[in-house]
C-alpha cells in the first residue's frame, strides 16, 4: 500500500475562504442589479461559516455559492482562472508549501481537499503539482450554474469520511499517511489518518492538538 498527505487547502496553503471566492466572483457578474443581488445570497451563509462548519455541516458551503446561479460554466471558469491569478498564485502559504514538498520527497501521494468549487481550486492544484483533488462541483443544466452543488457536498466536518473512502479506492495506508489541517473542522480529516499535524491552527484545534499531543506547525 501507499502513503499519502491530505492537505485542507483552505488555512494550511491559502487564506482565503470559499466564501471570498465566491463573493468575488458574484461581484463580476454582468450588471450591478445582479452584482447586488447575488452579494446578497452569498451573503445569507456568512453567519454560518462564522458559526462553524462543525456546528452546521454543509449548510454554509451549500449557501456560500447560491450566488453563482444562473452564470455560464464557460465565465466561472475564466473567472476561476482570475482568481487564482489574482490573489492565490503568489500567496500560498509557505509552511504549507514546504510541508508539501516535503511530503512529496518522501513519495506521498499528494492529495488537496478543499471545501470550495473545482473551477477556484483545480488551478491552485495544479499549480502545486497535486496528484488529486477533492472539491465540490458547481451543478450545472444547459453549461449554466443552478446555484446549486453537486452530491456528495464537500466541507471540513465530513472530510475524515472522504478520506477514508479515497483511501480504500486507491490503496492508500492511511496508518502511515499525513493530514494537515488548520480549523477545528479539519481535525475529523486529522482523527482518521495516523500522522495529524496542526497548521497555524486556530484556538480550537490548538486546544485538540494539544490533548491529543499532535505536531503543531507555524508559518
Amino acid at each position: 500500500m501507499s502513503t499519502a498527505a491530505f492537505f485542507r487547502v483552505e488555512g494550511t496553503l491559502t487564506e482565503r475562504s470559499a466564501l471570498s471566492a465566491a463573493a468575488w466572483i458574484a461581484t463580476h457578474a454582468q450588471g450591478l442589479g445582479e452584482r447586488v443581488a447575488r452579494l446578497g445570497n452569498i451573503a445569507l451563509a456568512t453567519p454560518f461559516r462564522i458559526a462553524g462548519e462543525m456546528q452546521f455541516g454543509t449548510t454554509a458551503t451549500k449557501m456560500t455559492w447560491m450566488g453563482v446561479r444562473g452564470m455560464s460554466e464557460d465565465r466561472l471558469v475564466l473567472l476561476g482562472e482570475e482568481y487564482f491569478e489574482t490573489y492565490m498564485k503568489d500567496e500560498v502559504l509557505e509552511v504549507g508549501e514546504r510541508l508539501l514538498k516535503e511530503a512529496r520527497k518522501q513519495g506521498r501521494r499528494i492529495i488537496l481537499i478543499s471545501d470550495s468549487v473545482d473551477v477556484v481550486v483545480a488551478p491552485l492544484a495544479k499549480h502545486l503539482g497535486a496528484d488529486d483533488l477533492i472539491c465540490n462541483r458547481l451543478e450545472l443544466r444547459k453549461n449554466k450554474a443552478t446555484g446549486k452543488l453537486e452530491e456528495p457536498v464537500i466541507g471540513g466536518n465530513v472530510a475524515g469520511q472522504w478520506a477514508r473512502e479515497f483511501a480504500s479506492e486507491h490503496a492508500i495506508d492511511l496508518s502511515q499517511s499525513w493530514a494537515y489541517g488548520a480549523s477545528a473542522a479539519d481535525s475529523l480529516l486529522m482523527s482518521a489518518l495516523g500522522q495529524p499535524c496542526a497548521v497555524n491552527p486556530d484556538r480550537q484545534l490548538r486546544r485538540l492538538a494539544k490533548d491529543h499531543s499532535w505536531p503543531v506547525v507555524e508559518k
